[in-house]
């Protein structure tokens, strides 16, 4: 009798809460529920850092997903990832507190229509150095009346909350990686096309295309230029790690990829400075994270 009250009282609390949480995700239900919690951290003025992912190993993913970065920039423009693989990385560690952020390799509908369908939040377009290429982010990665997204199926709805569609537009993010002089240009124009969330100065490519390493007053020059329209423009500014407490109004940073901190990480272990834990004291077997 005990037990039947108990699963009772269980299941009206469930059924409560889920009733609630369709009001509150429903359609005219007032502002949209938010949990894309990059895009959260950002309108608080925080700052946030993304691991980069380019191997399809599931476990790699899931060691990022859960070591403290804010969202994950899986990288599909210079890696051999396919959207398949990228998906199972993503459905593995779907309850991992970083965000999903896929970096396409081109603002076409096809790219930016798989990163969405399988549970990207974000969506990060290389070489921006047209409004057509921003405007096209844009419109593919959003639904009607905003972009031209289909309803098709995906894991997006297994991944996301119930009423996804109505509130995906309000949840997915577009970074523009402005990478060379021409989109350096016009970096203003890119910075005010509605739905651009974040600008990216790409530091490599912006060096490679310029011919100007950093610190050279012509390679600061565009870097400025960039800042400067993008702050202006009530966007957000991205960069490079390094530039995180160097630089002022950055707030979106890309850190190093997953072999690299790997490397990183084996050094340290080697050389004695590894750190979270008790020196002399050897961890336990289970229990590192």
């Amino acid at each position: 009798m005990r037990r039947t009250t108990l699963t009772a009282a269980l299941s009206a609390l469930v059924l409560s809460g889920t009733f609630a949480a369709a009001q509150q995700r429903g359609p005219g239900a007032g502002a949209p529920a938010l949990y894309n919690t990059v895009k959260q951290k950002l309108a608080e003025g925080k700052q946030v850092v993304g691991g980069t992912i380019t191997t399809s190993d599931p476990e790699v993913y899931c060691a990022m997903a859960n070591s403290g970065f804010d969202f994950l920039w899986i990288e599909m423009q210079h890696s051999p990832l396919s959207y398949s693989e990228t998906a199972r990385m993503i459905w593995a560690c779907r309850d991992a507190p970083a965000i999903p952020f896929i970096r396409v390799p081109d603002a076409t509908e096809g790219d930016i229509q798989k990163a969405t369908d399988v549970g990207a939040l974000g969506i990060i377009v290389p070489m921006v150095d047209t409004v057509e290429k921003a405007k096209n982010a844009v419109l593919f990665a959003k639904y009607p009346p905003t972009g031209r997204r289909s309803q098709g199926s995906g894991q997006y709805s297994a991944i996301w909350p119930r009423g996804y569609r109505q509130t995906a537009n309000d949840n997915i993010m577009i970074v523009a990686m402005i990478e060379n002089p021409a989109g350096a240009e016009i970096a203003d124009q890119i910075a005010n096309v509605p739905g651009i969330d974040v600008v990216f100065v790409a530091s490599s490519d912006l060096g490679s295309f310029s011919g100007r390493r950093q610190g050279d007053p012509q390679y600061e020059a565009l870097v400025t230029r960039i800042k400067d329209a993008t702050l202006k423009a009530g966007r957000k500014l991205g960069g490079p790690s390094a530039w995180k407490g160097t630089r002022e109004g950055y707030s979106f940073f890309q850190a190093a990829d997953a072999m690299t901190l790997l490397r990183n990480g084996a050094r340290q272990s080697l050389t004695g400075q590894a750190t979270g834990g008790q020196r002399g004291v050897a961890p336990i077997e289970g229990e590192e994270r």
